[in-house]
């Protein structure tokens, strides 16, 4: 699967194949991330005490994990399975489904255009990829409100076939959008202050998720029975946070970032 983002996040959860267990660990090829491995250690494979490994992980198996590190530098990024409820599990898995779909629907259509898909997605793919979260949460998006891609500033002729593909093709139960916040603090207390930012921002609307990118940056999603109903949240989630550490006076800076750059 193309992604326009080199590494996953820390705190995000990805779908991985198992390529290579050993004794202190799993090795695990990330399918959204192209080339990118990552590496489980055997502590973070189940609470307890892990006897045999491969009672638990083998080769070959679909996983869901959560990123707990991720160094750029050394290419490596260490994930955990136990850190995954059954719940998130079952919703990352069909979340990274529906994407396999949306991207097949979107190559199909690009195909049809007579365009060429690799300069397809340089063109708008990544583009709607990072507005909306993904291919099939943008086709979504047009089901529910068929002029948002022009509200979202996008252009061009393949916008009809598009919304066409889209209709003929999704029925949405949601939609999902996501930005950062960036908040800092030179305060003495300043983490507390962060974090009581952060939990104003989650408790703003239901269905929001907040994960820590890297200081002092924070990915904010939210997900809506419509477009316009996520964007009504992610503002009031976004204010939430901004008014509160303004109201801290000189030294405390939060600001938002809808693309989430």
């Amino acid at each position: 699967m193309k992604s326009f983002r080199e590494f996953p996040d820390i705190g995000e959860l990805v779908v991985g194949t198992v390529s290579s267990v050993k004794d202190y660990g799993a090795f695990v090829k990330l399918e959204e991330f192209p080339g990118k491995e990552g590496f489980i250690h055997v502590s973070e494979v189940t609470t307890g005490w892990v006897k045999y490994i491969r009672d638990h992980i083998r080769e070959g198996k679909k996983i869901v994990a959560k990123v707990i590190d991720v160094n750029k530098s050394k290419n490596q990024i260490n994930l955990s399975l136990k850190r995954v409820t059954d719940a998130q599990k079952r919703k990352k898995m069909q979340e990274w489904k529906n994407e396999i779909r949306g991207r097949m629907l979107f190559e199909r259509m690009v195909n049809m255009m007579g365009m060429d898909v690799e300069q397809a997605y340089e063109n708008f793919g990544y583009d709607l990829i990072e507005v909306f979260g993904g291919i099939y949460p943008a086709m979504e998006a047009v089901v529910m409100e068929e002029n948002v891609l022009q509200e979202e500033g996008f252009e061009g002729d393949w916008i009809p076939t598009f919304v066409k593909m889209a209709k003929e093709n999704i029925a949405p139960p949601f939609v999902k959008i996501s930005g950062a916040l960036i908040i800092s603090s030179n305060d003495p207390d300043g983490v507390e202050k962060v974090r009581e930012a952060l939990r104003r921002a989650a408790s703003a609307g239901d269905n929001i998720e907040i994960y820590y990118i890297g200081s002092p940056k924070y990915r904010i999603t939210v997900t809506a029975e419509d477009y316009k109903s996520a964007e009504k949240i992610m503002k009031a989630a976004a204010d939430a946070a901004l008014e509160y550490m303004e109201s801290l006076g000189e030294g405390n800076h939060a600001e938002f970032d809808r693309k989430g750059e």
